[in-house]
């Protein structure tokens, strides 16, 4: 029996992913890769993360999602390609998340900045997807 957490979690992830029912997480890989050293985490991560934190108000997804891109590019942490593809889920621009990226530059320095630019060529070129440059 899965918890009513669970069940929101899943809902959130379906909303921000635009995945079927029957592949609920979509390209978010949380947690099934770990089943066999921890099983319970893809739990945690629905529950937690989605179920309680994702689907709180406040915040519209569009801004949720750009907060998480944000901190992933100012940690440098590999979980950002997945928050790339679900900021175009949720209608943000590649320029705008692209302009985030640039934007941080001041605060996190290149090296991450850089780092994450390569990750949304990455996305992009895989989807398609041509950016728009900036006019000066």
């Amino acid at each position: 029996m899965t918890s009513d957490r669970y069940q929101k979690g899943i809902k959130k992830i379906q909303q921000l992913t635009q995945s079927p029912d029957d592949n609920p997480t979509g390209f978010m890989d949380i947690g099934e890769g770990f089943s066999d050293i921890a099983p319970d985490l893809e739990k945690y991560v629905v529950e937690f993360a989605f179920g309680d934190i994702y689907s709180r108000p406040g915040l519209d997804d569009k801004l949720k999602v750009l907060t998480t891109i944000t901190a992933l590019v100012a940690q440098g942490k590999p979980q950002i390609e997945m928050h790339i593809k679900t900021g175009l889920s949720v209608g943000l621009t590649p320029e705008e998340i692209v302009g985030c990226i640039m934007h941080l530059i001041v605060y996190v320095g290149f090296p991450s900045a850089l780092n994450a630019l390569k990750v949304a060529q990455k996305v992009f070129r895989e989807q398609g997807i041509t950016v728009t440059s900036p006019e000066d």
